[in-house]
């Protein structure tokens, strides 16, 4: 296998590049490469190089070589994608660069603690990410355009793997396909309306003007992601939203009012507008989740029992159990059978289901239906019933032509995406200008054409 991938040239600049950290007044700018009309400055390979720290990313080599090296090669993306007029929506950088400001709310704590972090307002901030996204996003298409007709032939896989090694042929992991019914433990009457009376006294605070909404949401929503920064949920697209809180949202219009009680899979929410945005809307939100008790939870479980004993005995299949008595929306119509987000396939390793279910299917074996067991739905965060079936399980093995010929596939148009692409960048290499400052060259870089012969 190949020690490096195109995919890290799909992301030569991570999270946080191309914007500045802390002031360092201790650094003295200059001008260390030049790639045809293009400078990579001092600043720029500092700031990367902090960046890259601040996420934990490991530099295999010297920061000061590697770097450098790696903005160069964006530079000549860049170049290329304006001669073929390549470009990205600003929609797409919109929601890229509202995403990362989210989560840097979120991990450093408020909207003040960030403009603090990054010694410069938000308006800079996300005008400087803007900028750093849209490259980095007709980089990537750049890319895509440059492999796009890559098609591999059946000879072609057969031939590749006819030359492996014994000692270099791909392990693949054992694999499952999982079949689910879910429950959704009933909610009493009285539960519910406490808390719709919780949420009718935190509106009723915030329209008297006692208390900010946000100070509510942090001391009191049960959405985590969401609560430490007030509730708000940054700028989203209707799409990006659940239909019910959609509806609502879409529809306020004065950011001093509540919105009504919504209720969504998600639970109970009230809603405040914080400001639209042509087609985007920027909201907080209060979110309570109803509790389930002891009982109803052992109410579901006794009911999958005689579904499974109904099931074992033949009144039914699974699949149709699945199909008009599941209360999963994501796997009813397909049978109860689960969805790799991963890779869009009916196929996971043991690490890509949830632990709850990847340690009951780890002892079944094809075919088996498991007993009733209570899990967490982490996305929903809250907890349900299930029975699974193990479809099928493929142990683990060295890979071989007859059953793991769409993982071979791959690793060969891998392998061609990368050949293209270096190929691309050494020619690109001969035709470009580029000059590299004393004190800077003595590197052992990836690609030995920046220094002209």
């Amino acid at each position: 296998m190949r020690k490096f991938s195109s995919v890290l040239l799909l992301t030569l600049f991570f999270s946080l590049t191309g914007v500045s950290l802390h002031a360092q007044n201790n650094i003295i700018d200059e001008v260390v490469w030049v790639v045809g009309d293009e400078a990579i400055l001092k600043s720029q390979v500092e700031e990367q190089y902090r960046s890259m720290q601040y996420d934990g990313q490991k530099i295999d080599g010297d920061p000061y070589c590697v770097i450098p090296e790696q903005i160069a090669i964006q530079k000549l993306f860049m170049h290329q994608a304006k001669l073929d007029s390549i470009t990205v929506s600003d929609a797409q950088v919109f929601q890229e660069v509202e995403r990362k400001l989210n989560y840097f709310i979120a991990n450093i704590g408020s909207k003040e603690k960030v403009e603090e972090y990054f010694n410069k307002p938000m308006s800079e901030l996300r005008e400087e990410m803007a900028e750093m996204v849209r490259e980095q996003g007709i980089v990537q298409e750049m890319q895509r355009q440059l492999v796009k007709d890559i098609k591999i032939t059946p000879s072609e896989v057969r031939r590749f793997f006819s030359g492996l090694p014994s000692d270099s042929i791909p392990y693949i992991p054992t694999q499952v396909e999982v079949q689910i019914i879910t429950i959704n433990p009933k909610i009493p009457q009285q539960e519910i309306d406490n808390i719709k009376a919780r949420l009718r006294e935190y509106s009723e605070r915030v329209t008297k003007g006692e208390t900010e909404f946000s100070t509510l949401a942090i001391l009191y929503s049960e959405d985590p992601g969401s609560a430490r920064m007030g509730g708000e949920l940054g700028f989203m697209g209707r799409a990006q939203l659940v239909p019910e809180y959609a509806d609502v949202a879409f529809n306020l219009n004065d950011p001093k009012k509540v919105s009504k009680i919504v209720e969504t899979e998600f639970g109970y929410h009230i809603i405040q507008l914080i400001e639209k945005r042509g087609d985007r809307i920027n909201t907080r939100h209060i979110l309570l989740k109803p509790k389930v008790s002891e009982k109803e939870l052992n109410n579901s479980i006794v009911r999958l029992d005689s579904l499974r004993n109904d099931i074992t005995s033949g009144k039914f299949k699974f699949e149709e159990a699945a199909q008009f008595l599941s209360q999963d929306k994501n796997t009813r119509n397909n049978q109860g059978l689960m969805v790799n987000s991963e890779n869009g396939t009916t196929k996971f390793q043991m690490s890509e289901l949830p632990q709850e279910i990847a340690k009951v299917v780890n002892t079944m074996n094809a075919g088996d239906i498991s007993q009733p067991f209570i899990m967490m739905d982490q996305k929903k965060g809250k907890e349900v019933a299930v029975l699974v079936k193990l479809r099928s399980r493929v142990e683990g093995h060295k890979a071989n032509m007859s059953d793991d010929y769409q993982a071979l596939k791959a690793i060969v148009e891998q392998n061609r995406r990368e050949d293209l692409i270096e190929n691309w960048i050494r020619k690109k290499q001969k035709e470009t200008y580029i000059r590299i400052k004393d004190g800077w060259r003595n590197c052992d870089f990836k690609y030995d054409g920046w220094i002209k012969k």
